[in-house]
């Protein structure tokens, strides 16, 4: 029998919020504002990495794909779109039926479960892809849910991971001014003593299995009011992407 990593109340904080996914004003405004940006870098590492045109139809067809902490299915809907068979998992099971409606009235074909990673492993599921967004710091114990993330992927399998630095500064934007000031998020959404900074984050990544081989950081524009990736600012917002040789 697995042995979960879900934090109950972390879970809880997302159940409470599942019938907003998908309203761009709402408690999920933040996401909604990077959502570009974060397709943009993760489209890119899967074309490069599994040699795909992405100006052809469908350039994902014939790759499986993970959407593990998928909410309301924000990342599975565009990568359903370029052709992935994708799945969306998610340990919050109120986020699943909001996920799947919007799938079907979009009229794609997703499927959506209420699960985790080390339950997926445990079962034998292997994907060519692995997305594993934002999730990492709301999980009990990060190197065993990032090994089972590393078991789910078939060998050569790729596994995108993003997560927020934890430094005075992503204290300030992601706490005070994301919760606080701009109340983009509810208060106690995230907990800065479990944010992990880039060394450590490969370096569990390494412990897990895996072989990071890129690293990114997501910045927010105040002028623009947009998000962009840097190959230097990693301060606060940032992704990576591992493979498994």
């Amino acid at each position: 029998m697995s042995v979960s990593t879900i934090d109950p109340d972390e879970v809880a904080k997302f159940e409470a919020m599942a019938a907003e996914w998908w309203d761009p004003n709402g408690k999920f405004k933040p996401l909604h504002m990077l959502n570009p940006c974060r397709l943009d870098y993760i489209t890119r590492q899967i074309a490069a990495e599994f040699d795909r045109d992405l100006t052809k139809p469908a350039p994902f067809a014939g790759l499986r794909l993970l959407d593990i902490g998928c909410g309301g299915g924000l990342l599975s809907e565009p990568m359903a779109r370029l052709g992935a068979d994708v799945v969306g998992a998610d340990a919050a099971a109120r986020n699943i039926p909001v996920a799947q409606l919007h799938a079907d009235q979009e009229g794609l074909a997703i499927d959506f479960r209420h699960t985790t990673a080390e339950d997926m492993a445990a079962a034998g599921e292997q994907f060519d892809v692995v997305l594993n967004m934002e999730v990492v710091e709301h999980v009990a114990n990060p190197l065993a849910y990032l090994t089972a993330c590393r078991q789910l992927l078939k060998p050569g399998g790729l596994m995108i991971c993003s997560t927020l630095n934890r430094n005075p500064k992503s204290y300030v934007m992601a706490i005070i001014g994301a919760e606080y000031v701009m109340r983009w998020l509810p208060k106690g959404t995230h907990e800065w003593s479990k944010f992990i900074t880039p060394d450590e984050l490969y370096d569990l990544l390494r412990k897990a299995g895996l072989d990071p081989v890129d690293r990114k950081g997501f910045v927010f524009n105040k002028i623009t009011w947009g998000w962009s990736i840097s190959d230097r600012d990693l301060s606060v917002n940032y992704v990576t992407a591992s493979v498994l040789r």
